[in-house]
């Protein structure tokens, strides 16, 4: 059963304005989130709930150096993307 991902205005203007800073990151970036919406708990996602300030927040690896916050419901299914970018812009 996939999981379901709901994109908000203010993340599709993160997204776009972090594809334009990094278009050599799109393909990796959309297997991202086929691979949310396939399987959150997938070990290449290294999918975990923050702490602090943004306890309600799970975060994926794009890869080493960039991340995607999340929210996830899980009684849902759903998955909300908060932010986009690297280590230091989305924490």
């Amino acid at each position: 059963m996939t999981w379901t991902l709901l994109f908000t205005d203010q993340y599709e203007k993160r997204a776009h304005r972090f594809l334009k800073r990094h278009p050599e990151l799109e393909k990796q970036y959309v297997k991202c989130l086929q691979l949310l919406e396939a399987n959150p708990f997938h070990p290449s996602l290294r999918l975990h709930q923050l702490s602090g300030r943004l306890s309600d927040l799970h975060s994926v690896s794009i890869n080493l150096s960039y991340r995607i916050t999340l929210e996830v419901m899980i009684n849902d299914r759903e998955i909300i993307p908060v932010n986009v970018g690297d280590h230091d812009a989305v924490y």
